[in-house]
């Protein structure tokens, strides 16, 4: 992984023929990645099995950028505990080379998991970032995640994770949609000429859009894909979305057939994974 980033850092030939008028933007829920040192952490949760993850989440995005033939500009992540999670995945993997800028706010979540972005230093300079709550119908603040938007020189990037689905609380979901709305179309009246809402949806809001075959969707649920991470962009001239569903990151369905997502934990067993979403790539060209 070393020798790849170094080839990938010397910007290689594929990387060359990659059009400049264009950002790679990666955006995953990583599933509970949680800090090994917090009070409340399941006694599974070991410092080695951390750092573990960091280092299959810091190859992961290096796979990518193999696959592209660049670095990633920018990668939202979902369900990240707090600032230390964010900051040793940068400072103990492969991820440390690269000039990567941390965006990252607590959010009100009852869990403690939050959203969180990282973004080049080099291509995607960061002007301002922000924290935005999602109201409940009372004018007070839904305890869920924040939606972070992080503005760049002409673009805005917001970074979802919209309410859970147990329970069936849709106007929690629904809250977080015309939050989110109301944020892209007061960006575009302030000037904001291109926008990109990523994230963990928790729906499929793309119904239709392609067809949910072998790793075509982003969790698989009861043998079934689903596709509820995915994102809404405006402002470019073309947008390539894909999931990045790398054999690494599946396992064998013993249950439904197939392949599934190898998660971290299923229950208290490890596994060894890393989520039970796969990321979703975004190649956005001006």
């Amino acid at each position: 992984m070393t020798i790849l980033l170094l080839l990938l850092l010397a910007l290689p030939a594929r990387a060359k023929s990659q059009p400049r008028d264009s950002l790679l933007v990666v955006f995953w829920n990583v599933e509970n990645f949680f800090d090994y040192r917090s009070p409340n952490k399941p006694q599974y949760w070991t410092k080695r099995r951390f750092y573990r993850k960091c280092d299959a989440v810091a190859k992961t995005l290096l796979r990518i950028a193999d696959r592209y033939g660049r670095i990633p500009d920018a990668v939202g992540f979902e369900e990240v505990e707090n600032a230390f999670v964010l900051k040793q995945l940068m400072g103990s993997s492969a991820l440390r080379k690269l000039d990567y800028t941390l965006v990252h706010y607590d959010s009100p979540d009852h869990r403690g998991i939050d959203c969180a972005l990282l973004c080049r230093r080099s291509t995607l300079p960061l002007r301002r970032s922000a924290p935005k709550h999602v109201p409940d119908s009372a004018g007070g603040v839904l305890p869920t995640r924040d939606i972070l938007l992080a503005e760049f020189d002409s673009l805005a990037i917001l970074v979802n994770h919209h309410p859970s689905q147990l329970g069936g609380k849709d106007d929690r979901r629904l809250a977080a949609r015309q939050r989110l709305r109301a944020l892209t179309d007061s960006l575009h009246a302030a000037g904001v000429r291109r926008t990109l809402a990523a994230g963990d949806f928790n729906e499929d809001l793309w119904s239709g859009s392609l067809s949910l075959s072998k790793g075509s969707g982003t969790i698989k649920y009861n043998g079934g894909w689903e596709k509820i991470d995915g994102g809404f962009a405006d402002g470019f001239s073309r947008v390539r979305e894909e999931v990045f569903a790398d054999p690494v990151l599946l396992e064998p369905d013993a249950a439904f057939g197939g392949w599934k997502p190898r998660r971290t934990f299923v229950g208290p067993r490890y596994k060894g994974g890393v989520s039970d979403h796969l990321p979703v790539v975004f190649v956005l060209y001006f």
